[in-house]
């Protein structure tokens, strides 16, 4: 029986960015420097298939500080970013600790702190639980960041002063919903200090502006990335906005419900930023051997953004 053809739309730019790049070269070089174990704190990205390569490389995940016994191997915190106590704690005893958070992250905490010093109460437009906020509300003491979630976060907020109050976001977040929030934010409080150059970040921004492009466009939408990835998830509410009909996030191939994708004839494809190209090769291998597959690639914006390796392991540090 002949197949039915299908047109896939592959969005550009997806997949990595410069951030989770930065990150998993760091505990692959962590390991070419000092040999198996490294210990990394959280996933270092947001994705089973990068930690899996990375635990069969010797890299050894925990969540908390207190599960590494004593030990001189490296100690490498994840791309979302960690509490001051953290490497507080890691000083303490001793670890030879490598900071791994994502620069674009840091920026946002350097902007907390200086809201902080300069008398303002600090507003974190963000998820709650999410580790990143979590690592940005603890760069200061507790009580000093108020979180808003929800544009009915935003209406109901009551600030110390609205004369001394300033705002940061998630780098994650759907560039449209932070948008709201922060319009309804500005319109109360008009003083309100935002930061020097938006806080959601630059792949974030354009891989929801290639799905915005390609949801019109077809049937439905699959987007490669890990149910726990907040960019992954906001891309697919990005395509069912947009008002395609169907917008699944999947991990990898075996994870399609077929029963989905029945008899359509047009597809989109995407990535979160931790999710590796070799999973959307998978996943359009698995259409073709459903479908004649004939791929196009939209493209909305070219990267060309680099991180350098954490201090420790650029390779004038280890000479």
């Amino acid at each position: 029986m002949s197949k039915p053809p299908l047109t896939i739309l592959l969005c550009s730019p997806r997949g990595f960015c410069a951030g989770v790049v930065r990150a998993i070269d760091a505990v692959e070089q962590a390991l070419k420097l000092y040999g198996p174990p490294v210990y990394v704190r959280h996933e270092i990205v947001h994705n089973r298939f990068v930690v899996d390569g990375l635990k069969a490389k010797g890299a050894i995940f925990v969540e908390e500080l207190d599960e590494i016994p004593e030990t001189a191997a490296p100690v490498i915190f994840s791309a979302h970013g960690v509490p001051k106590s953290v490497p507080a704690a890691a000083q303490e005893r001793n670890f030879l600790a490598i900071d791994a958070t994502c620069p674009l992250v840091t920026k946002v905490h350097r902007e907390a702190e200086i809201h902080h010093r300069r008398g303002r109460e600090v507003v974190l437009v963000g998820h709650a639980r999410h580790p990143e906020v979590v690592g940005t509300m603890g760069q200061l003491p507790p009580g000093a960041v108020t979180l808003i979630e929800t544009l009915e976060d935003a209406r109901a907020f009551t600030p110390r002063d609205d004369q001394a109050l300033a705002f940061v976001t998630q780098t994650t977040l759907s560039v449209d919903d932070t948008r709201e929030i922060v319009e309804s934010l500005r319109q109360r409080f008009p003083a309100i200090v935002g930061p020097h150059k938006e806080d959601i970040c630059y792949a974030t921004t354009n891989r929801q502006e290639a799905v915005k492009r390609v949801a019109p466009l077809v049937e439905a939408m699959i987007v490669v990335g890990a149910p726990n990835s907040s960019n992954s998830q906001r891309l697919r509410e990005v395509a069912e906005r947009e008002g395609c009909a169907v917008s699944d996030l999947v991990q990898r191939a075996a994870d399609i419900d077929w029963t989905r994708f029945g008899s359509i004839a047009s597809l989109g494809i995407t990535a979160g930023a931790s999710a590796p190209e070799v999973l959307v090769e998978e996943i359009i291998e698995a259409f073709a051997a459903r479908y004649t597959v004939s791929v196009e690639t939209v493209s909305t914006a070219d990267e060309s953004v680099f991180f350098p390796l954490p201090r420790q392991l650029r390779p004038d540090a280890a000479a």
